[in-house]
């Protein structure tokens, strides 16, 4: 528990960020997994056309500091990969 004024605005604060990034979080997981739906079925023109959205889902958590750069880097590279995969 705070023992000062400032600490427990602080402790409110990071608890509001808290949620805040567990949304965000979500929702890209989210996406990555219907994306990665789309990939299974086979169909390389419906993963292509999904591909730029995507990105700029996991682009946007790594600006909001959600993940990391490198994290969001890491994923991109490897669903791309999936994406030039396919037949």
């Amino acid at each position: 528990m705070a023992n000062h004024k400032s600490a427990s605005k602080k402790a409110r604060r990071d608890a509001e960020v808290r949620l805040r990034n567990r949304s965000n979080r979500s929702s890209m997981k989210t996406e990555v997994k219907r994306f990665l739906a789309v990939i299974a079925t086979g169909k390389k023109a419906d993963a292509v056309a999904a591909l730029p959205v995507l990105l700029g889902v996991v682009d946007r958590a790594a600006n909001k500091g959600v993940i990391h750069k490198n994290a969001a880097d890491r994923t991109k590279s490897r669903l791309t990969h999936k994406v030039n995969a396919l037949a």
